[in-house]
């Protein structure tokens, strides 16, 4: 490269090199910046043009903090991303399970890119992938971009799905799905598509087991349940991504568990005071097995009260799994 080529970049080098090596307790010298230009791309110039570009960083709107004296230089003080915004983010890449395990690292690389090389050693530290149980599904990356692009452009999807066998090995199902897409959702650390599907009707179908996605020339077969704030509503009835009849059921939990049942259904679910240890609540849900295993996980703390379907469903369940372990 011709050097009136590099002089015209080296004010993108500068800036490139603060970004990844300064930090408010390694603030970076010019010295430093005039061996890397010289060094690292050849460029040679004088401590005044260093200062001129950096002052026109700061001029252009680049939080470039100027440090006097023998122990001076510059940092950046501000960037896109925070520390801490940053440590969450990892963490919610580090905990998913959708994600495998080597797109996990390639996400926290780049995470760690928005920051100085120095945080970026301590967010390093404490990152444990390995250990945690991920997707075995590479393709999810481009799962998901398939059916945005297909919700982006109203157009029905085909597909394969497969379960996981004893053996370790993917099993196909025999025949291929279509599908209407209409959202994605993010449920126990598992993504599932929200569709309309011929066969199945309203569904969910976890991304990670879908394979070999393609746009069909259809358009999408409308669906109001899962149009607008009924996709929301539809995702928030739903234990696990479990489809079943959405009811309206009434319970009675232990004040103990207030915290459960705000985290679950938000703070806006009314919550009525009986007795001194208990409280009333009314919410719609899809009943389903995963529903009933909920409840039926708090013990004698929690409580169907209505509907009495509902009550049926449940004491079927206890009496199906007590039968596993009666004599």
């Amino acid at each position: 490269m011709p050097k009136s080529d590099n002089q015209k970049l080296k004010i993108f080098y500068i800036w490139d090199y603060l970004k990844k090596n300064s930090h408010q307790d390694h603030p970076v010298r010019a010295s430093e910046l005039l061996t890397m230009l010289e060094q690292q791309h050849n460029i040679v110039c004088d401590r005044k043009t260093v200062y001129s570009d950096i002052a026109a960083l700061q001029d252009y709107g680049e939080d470039i903090v100027s440090l006097p004296g023998k122990n001076g230089g510059y940092y950046i003080a501000s960037r896109n991303f925070e520390l801490p915004e940053l440590k969450l983010l990892i963490d919610a890449v580090q905990s998913s399970r959708f994600l495998t395990a080597r797109k996990s690292r390639e996400l926290i690389e780049k995470l760690c890119s928005q920051c100085s090389v120095y945080d970026a050693k301590l967010m390093r530290r404490d990152v444990l992938v390995s250990g945690r149980v991920k997707s075995m599904n590479e393709t999810i990356y481009y799962n998901v971009d398939a059916i945005q692009e297909a919700i982006a452009h109203n157009r029905q999807i085909v597909f394969r799905y497969f379960d996981w066998g004893i053996d370790g090995k993917r099993h196909y199902r025999d025949k291929s799905y279509i599908a209407s897409p209409y959202g994605l959702c993010q449920d126990h650390e598992n993504c599932y598509l929200l569709a309309l599907s011929p066969r199945h009707g309203v569904t969910s179908y976890r991304v990670d087991r879908m394979s070999d996605i393609q746009l069909s020339e259809e358009k999408r077969v409308p669906c109001p349940e899962l149009t607008g704030k009924a996709l929301t509503e539809h995702a928030n009835r739903l234990f696990q991504m479990y489809a079943g009849e959405p009811t309206t059921v009434k319970l009675r939990f232990h004040r103990d568990l207030v915290n459960v049942v705000v985290d679950r259904f938000g703070r806006d679910t009314m919550l009525i005071p009986d007795g001194e240890d208990h409280f009333l609540f009314t919410v719609d849900v899809a009943v389903s097995p995963m529903f009933l295993s909920w409840v039926i996980g708090f013990g004698a703390k929690a409580q169907i009260l209505y509907p009495q379907s509902v009550i049926d469903e449940c004491v079927k369940l206890c009496r199906e799994t007590l039968g596993q372990y009666s004599s």
